[in-house]
């Protein structure tokens, strides 16, 4: 072994640890899970090693193109409404003073740090008719008793919002720092109002930025699991939650293989569209 070949192994070393827990936890029950989603169903629950694109071939029917069609809409609206609110909450947090910013990003952080379970409860009491906002708007004569307000699709939507706020304004947040702040002070002098200097140049320098944010949230909101089962109706059940009832309930472990390896593989694919993002935003830069 050359001195070279010595200097590249010990230089892969400390990557060794890391690659054995990825294939470990990673690869080979991703292996397995492919494996599964080409076995056979038998009646009282079980499945047969039999090669079959039947599990596959289910995408094809109604019932998967709901819940798929849902999932994705749900994902997508969310992560909208996420970039809607994060990008001005975002310039205009760094444009404060650097004291001035530390609450907001502990609050921030602070929410991080919430349990799913946590926010899916707090949401439901808050939208619940006994003890929530119903109360407040009938109190104000809105309405003419209180209402609940989950569960529904509007509850699920606020619940996964709230949830995936905090990620979308600490990826933008970057972004946003290291923005030239003469970009905007030369369309103010060029006679533009702040509104349209911030639509017409800030916004498109950051395109890349908001774009692979808006892909990121999209792939958060796609794994919910926890929010649509304790804010919403079946109608509202996602992808993930499908997969759940397919493998324990339905007893149909070859299906939930399968859609569960269609959602790996779509994250996967998403996420290697982020990184293509970002690397042709550092190339423009």
């Amino acid at each position: 072994m050359t001195a070279l070949t010595r200097a590249r192994w010990r230089d892969n070393l400390p990557l060794a640890f890391p690659a054995a827990m990825l294939g470990a936890f990673f690869v080979v029950p991703f292996a397995i899970m492919i494996s599964v989603s080409l076995f056979q169903r038998t009646p009282g629950g079980f499945f047969e090693p039999t090669l079959t694109l039947e599990n596959y071939a289910r995408f094809f029917t109604l019932f998967f193109g709901r819940i798929l069609g849902f999932s994705l809409g749900l994902s997508a609206l969310v992560a909208a409404l996420c970039i809607l609110v994060a990008v001005p909450f975002t310039r205009v947090l760094t444009q404060m003073p650097r004291r001035a910013q530390i609450p907001w990003l502990v609050a921030l952080l602070a929410v991080l740090s919430l349990s799913e379970v946590i926010i899916g409860f707090a949401w439901s009491t808050l939208l619940s008719r006994t003890a929530g906002i119903g109360n407040l708007v009938a109190a104000l004569g809105l309405s003419d008793g209180p209402a609940a307000y989950a569960p529904s699709f509007t509850a699920v939507v606020l619940g996964m919002t709230y949830q995936a706020f905090p990620y979308a304004v600490l990826v933008l947040y970057p972004a946003f720092s290291r923005l030239d702040p003469s970009l905007a002070e030369a369309a103010r002098t060029m006679g533009a109002t702040p509104m349209r200097a911030f639509a017409t140049v800030i916004l498109p320098a950051l395109r890349p930025a908001i774009v692979a944010t808006f892909i990121l949230i999209f792939v958060f909101a796609l794994g919910s699991y926890l929010l649509p089962q304790l804010l919403g109706r079946p109608q509202h059940w996602t992808l993930s939650v499908f997969i759940t009832d397919q493998a324990i309930y339905q007893s149909n472990m070859p299906f939930a293989a399968a859609m569960a390896v269609f959602l790996v593989v779509t994250s996967i694919a998403l996420v290697a569209l982020t990184a293509a993002i970002g690397r042709g935003g550092r190339a423009r830069a």
